[in-house]
């Protein structure tokens, strides 16, 4: 067997690995530039688990007046650039993923009506599965997280106005294609 013969086995096998190792820098430096991808979201489905959580915690807490202009949206938030295209693009969000939250107060609640208001949520929240994550947000508040979803959950008493808010986050999700939040009927909430 001539020394020809021999070496091009070898010659395919360098080959082979120089071309898997040149895929492998390739894939690693595109991660390293693009970062972990968001997860895909679908907006109604978000927009129908915080307006849930909105209504929950209105009904919980029981407060007196009705529900007049109690009444918000579902609004989305910006996101960054993951990895270090992070820092190329460090003076703003991604178009096609968002963040979501919706928001509401009441104002003139008496201390005692809002104590027993956030002990009635938080011990649902904490039957539920959810996990403490921060206390005295305000003045009299604190913040949930669901371990499942990354939804957050803030229940606040501010004394100054006596004002009761609620604002419970969905985190960042990549959008579906033709997404518009102006042109979308889900994101409206009024308490029942």
């Amino acid at each position: 067997m001539n020394a020809v013969a021999r070496s091009r086995p070898g010659r395919v096998v360098r080959r082979c690995l120089h071309g898997l190792i040149a895929v492998g820098l390739i894939i690693t430096g595109y991660y390293l530039w693009n970062g972990p991808p968001y997860p895909a979201t679908d907006p109604d489905a978000v927009a129908g688990r915080l307006k849930a959580q909105a209504q929950r915690v209105y009904d919980e807490a029981a407060l007196p007046g009705g529900a007049d202009g109690v009444g918000s949206r579902v609004e989305t938030g910006s996101c960054s650039y993951r990895g270090l295209r992070g820092f190329a693009h460090i003076d703003r969000g991604r178009p096609d993923v968002r963040s979501f939250g919706l928001s509401w107060q009441v104002t003139d609640v008496p201390e005692a009506t809002a104590r027993a208001a956030q002990a009635r949520t938080r011990l649902r929240l904490e039957r539920d599965g959810w996990k403490l994550v921060s206390e005295s947000v305000s003045d009299l508040g604190f913040r949930f997280e669901h371990p499942g979803t990354g939804d957050k959950v803030d229940v606040d008493w501010y004394e100054p106005t006596g004002t009761f808010s609620l604002s419970t986050y969905a985190p960042c999700g990549k959008l579906p294609d033709g997404f518009s939040e102006h042109d979308w009927p889900t994101a409206a909430w009024a308490p029942r």
